[in-house]
């Protein structure tokens, strides 16, 4: 159902922006002065380097999980491999806004897949909890809740979050001539976002005290991998989904300032802002799984665990 409300809002976005631009000058030259171009959205010309250089990244790591997990299993990590390859079209399509900077659709497409794919990959981080605690019997250790009840109860928030997002962005659409419908959609949009960043931030609160209880009043369960490699250790692979929290919420946290200046404020409208706190906090999220693959640690009894 979120797909279809997802496909909703962007048929009333194109037609937003259809009626908009029958009031609208001319088109200018694109490439004389993107910032003052109305038709521009991003307000610069998007770098061919930058794209290329976050396109083959964030691909590169979205095969070799691929890999990983046929090597190694954890398809339950599958939605951030195949969120990571929608990140990386979402990113490759600013090649097409490097050549046509006042493409609508372009834009549309490019956006969609970007602002959407970081939803893969944090519901993979709420599983991989769950999976984590199955893994060493310490439910017990989650404040009382089970690993199952408390996927679930985040997955969930993110769902309704979501949908808090779609229905701010749908009401802003569709309000073409009522600014004041359109600010009270974008507001209801970035409420949205703002209760998605907090329920992420207790979810990363609820993870450091899961890590403090399993080591305060489990200490044989903290240092049950003391003879093996560090990077075969459980706690290597903790420590991959704590730098995956943090990835997130730094991208979480600029999406919600980016939104709160508004689409044409100085961090949507700056290409570094988008690459140093967004895209790069995502691709570490990601990256940071390549040498600790949950399936190594989390996969059957008997399986190799070595990293080669």
């Amino acid at each position: 159902m979120h797909r279809l409300s997802v496909l909703f809002l962007l048929v009333e976005l194109i037609s937003y922006t259809g009626a908009a631009q029958q009031t609208k000058p001319p088109r200018p030259d694109p490439f004389v002065d993107p910032k003052h171009d109305p038709y521009n959205i991003l307000k610069y010309i998007a770098s061919d380097t930058l794209a290329a250089i976050a396109f083959s990244l964030v691909l590169l790591v979205a095969i070799a999980q691929t890999w990983f997990m046929k090597k190694w299993g954890a398809k339950w990590m599958m939605s951030m491999t195949i969120g990571a390859y929608c990140f990386a079209f979402g990113i490759g399509t600013r090649f097409g806004l490097h050549i046509h900077p006042q493409s609508l659709g372009i834009y549309i497409v490019g956006n969609t897949f970007v602002v959407l794919s970081p939803c893969a990959f944090i519901a993979a981080d709420y599983v991989l909890l769950g999976r984590l605690a199955r893994h060493l019997d310490a439910d017990k250790h989650l404040l009382f809740v089970s690993s199952r009840r408390l996927t679930f109860a985040f997955v969930m928030s993110d769902l309704v979050t979501f949908f808090i997002q779609a229905s701010g962005g749908g009401l802003s659409a569709s309000a073409v001539n009522n600014p004041q419908m359109a600010l009270i959609g974008a507001r209801v949009f970035l409420g949205g976002l703002i209760a998605q960043l907090l329920s992420f931030g207790v979810f990363w609160c609820l993870y450091l005290v899961f890590l403090y209880r399993v080591r305060k009043y489990n200490p044989e369960i903290w240092s049950m991998d003391k003879s093996k490699a560090w990077y075969n250790s459980w706690l290597a692979l903790a420590t991959a989904l704590f730098i995956s929290c943090i990835g997130i919420l730094i991208r979480s946290g600029f999406r919600v300032a980016e939104l709160s200046q508004g689409f044409q404020g100085h961090l949507a409208t700056t290409e570094p802002f988008f690459y140093g706190l967004d895209t790069l906090p995502l691709f570490i999220a990601i990256a940071v799984y390549i040498p600790f693959w949950p399936g190594r640690f989390l996969g059957k009894p008997n399986a190799p665990r070595r990293f080669y």
